[in-house]
């Protein structure tokens, strides 16, 4: 029998989260006939408006009994998780299933209708100090493309919603078929550089302008000694109030924030192959190859040499 893969979508709900899943298990299905049954479902059925604009055609919720519930994310997913009904109606789904995950801001009604109660989730790193600070009960982490905890999975934004599904089918399947799929999507079967959500911390625009003043002032000085006494005081907070405050605006304590940094300024020096390591570590502030060997692998789930390696082989490919 055919497991039931429900899609639960919501008036402004992100369509790639849910076509990227969508066509990893249509591929699956072509690829071991009856292995799926892909369900797109709403409250009152008919067309749901995604939040990119484009209608999408659901059946009624009713009778409908999930294998797998895939809760997109979204613009309009706050909205939706504020209704009693939706909640119920998520809780009623969740019930039938023998899994229940999320894509991105997805967490944010799973979390909202108590379904993610004292587990370690993820989602998009941009939205992971606020799905912490609305639900204290739950263990978020920002650095990982998707968690499972029990028969519960969420996951990152977007083309993460494209990992999570592969590992489901893996799971299903068997680790062949979630490779043929990946192969089929022109997508890696497991990213290098493990789990993390390449945050781009580099990058990072955060509300304040005193944190914004801290990144950028530990951006231009990362090979220097940078303590949380020191970005404090360009904070100008104490200590302690100034690692609340990081916290809240980007998800990431200001030690792991420095270390995310200094990885992601050092990488493009370690895949260029030019120089040694010994050089680049120093230069990007981790002082020594080992440390940054342990920082890679926090930032990347590879280290140094590896991704440095990978870098070669693209290079050498036709």
């Amino acid at each position: 029998m055919p497991r039931t893969i429900t899609f639960l979508l919501f008036p402004g709900f992100q369509l790639l989260d849910m076509s990227g899943p969508h066509t990893a298990f249509r591929f699956a299905g072509n690829l071991v006939p009856d292995a799926y049954r892909i369900d797109l479902v709403s409250a009152a059925g008919g067309m749901v408006t995604s939040s990119s604009g484009v209608n999408v055609g659901t059946t009624h919720v009713r009778g409908n009994r999930p294998d797998t519930l895939i809760v997109p994310g979204g613009s309009g997913v706050h909205a939706y998780a504020a209704a009693p009904a939706a909640l119920r109606l998520t809780q009623r789904l969740a019930a039938r299933s023998r899994r229940v995950t999320s894509v991105c801001t997805g967490a944010f009604l799973l979390a909202a209708a108590g379904l993610l109660d004292g587990r370690c989730v993820t989602t998009h790193w941009r939205h992971a100090a606020s799905l912490q600070a609305a639900y204290p009960s739950l263990q978020v982490d920002p650095d990982r493309i998707f968690i499972r905890d029990g028969s519960v999975w969420t996951s990152a934004g977007v083309s993460a919603g494209i990992d999570l599904a592969l590992a489901l089918i893996e799971e299903d399947l068997g680790v062949d078929v979630s490779r043929a799929v990946a192969r089929e999507m022109v997508v890696y079967h497991r990213r290098p550089g493990g789990q993390s959500q390449f945050s781009a911390l580099l990058d990072i625009e955060p509300p304040s302008d005193r944190i914004r003043a801290v990144l950028h002032f530990a951006r231009e000085h990362l090979h220097e000694p940078l303590p949380v006494e020191r970005l404090a005081e360009v904070a100008r907070l104490s200590p302690r109030q100034f690692a609340r405050a990081f916290v809240s605006e980007t998800g990431q304590t200001p030690a792991k924030a420095v270390e995310r940094m200094r990885a992601e300024a050092a990488r493009p020096r370690v895949e260029d192959g030019r120089e040694p390591l010994e050089i680049i570590a120093c230069a990007s502030g981790f002082g020594d190859p080992e440390r940054m060997r342990r920082g890679f692998i926090r930032a990347f789930g590879q280290p140094p040499q590896a991704l440095r390696r990978l870098a070669h082989a693209r290079q050498r490919s036709p």
